[in-house]
């Protein structure tokens, strides 16, 4: 797959073929949408969240699916950095995929780590500093819900990539705080912010979970109007709910820079690329 050389919109500095991103833990590893066409034209690929070591994930069943789209806990699977250095990132690279690695970490040290081994590795455009997993205390990530924690994340991680090198700060949804926090990570460093993660909510059986789908676009379009109105300098990347070129001109209409598809990927591996398609040189 060759990277289009059409630039419809440039998040902080980098220069997309389309707004329509897939977002983090929603596409495997790139190869399997791949596969179904589900890359396809779109801007750019978001990994899932690496962190330094691997992680096995959550015990199943790992998501309850609900009329409103679905509760999930995961636990962050992932290989670890060493194996996604090895083995995901120069797949992604030798396929010209615009590549936001997804990162996360249990200390402000490991943020560090993370962002200085992954600013020297060819084929990453950008870190997005994952501050809003919904049971992230639960995974024994470092607790950023407060916006000056948040900030020393986004500080410590910008401190240690290259300056050419964006980093976009993943923000929850909470239309009460999330222009504060947004204004914080923008002050520490953050060259674009992404609004936002799945609602924090409960698996049947009790355990802590997060809520992605359709109930929550209205919140995350509120969330993205409210920062836009605030912040209107900052680069925004919305998430939440989007699965068509509709959801995706009405996150654009509020504000947006670019925006994110990713539970709709469950469903329709290919609403992604067809969102594109759909969109067109009308984004």
């Amino acid at each position: 797959m060759s990277a289009p050389e059409t630039v419809q919109v440039r998040l902080a500095g980098v220069p997309l073929a389309s707004p329509v991103l897939v977002a983090a833990g929603c596409g495997g590893t790139g190869r399997e949408l791949d596969a179904l066409g589900g890359l396809a034209g779109v801007g750019g690929f978001t990994t899932r969240s690496i962190t330094l070591d691997a992680r096995d994930g959550a015990a199943g069943p790992r998501v309850q699916e609900t009329a409103a789209g679905f509760v999930h806990a995961t636990g962050l699977q992932n290989p670890g950095l060493d194996q996604f250095l090895a083995t995901e990132l120069p797949w992604l690279a030798a396929h010209d995929v615009r590549t936001f690695v997804s990162v996360a970490a249990a200390s402000l040290g490991e943020y560090a780590d993370l962002a200085r081994r992954l600013g020297n590795a060819p084929g990453v455009d950008g870190i997005e500093v994952n501050l809003s997993a919904p049971d992230a205390v639960e995974l024994g990530l470092f607790d950023a819900r407060e916006p000056f924690q948040a900030a020393r994340v986004v500080a410590a991680v910008r401190r240690d990539l290259p300056r050419g090198l964006p980093v976009l700060a993943k923000l929850g949804h909470d239309p009460a705080r999330v222009v504060e926090v947004a204004r914080a990570v923008a002050e520490a460093g953050a060259d674009a912010v992404v609004l936002g993660n799945a609602l924090p909510a409960l698996l049947p059986d009790g355990r802590v979970a997060g809520l992605s789908g359709p109930a929550i676009h209205p919140v995350a379009l509120r969330c993205v109007h409210d920062v836009r109105t605030a912040l209107p300098d900052l680069p925004i990347v919305a998430a939440g709910g989007a699965t068509s070129a509709a959801d995706v001109r009405a996150f654009l209409a509020a504000g947006a820079t670019a925006v994110q598809i990713g539970a709709g990927l469950l469903h329709d591996p290919t609403c992604a690329a067809r969102a594109a398609a759909d969109l067109g040189g009308t984004a």
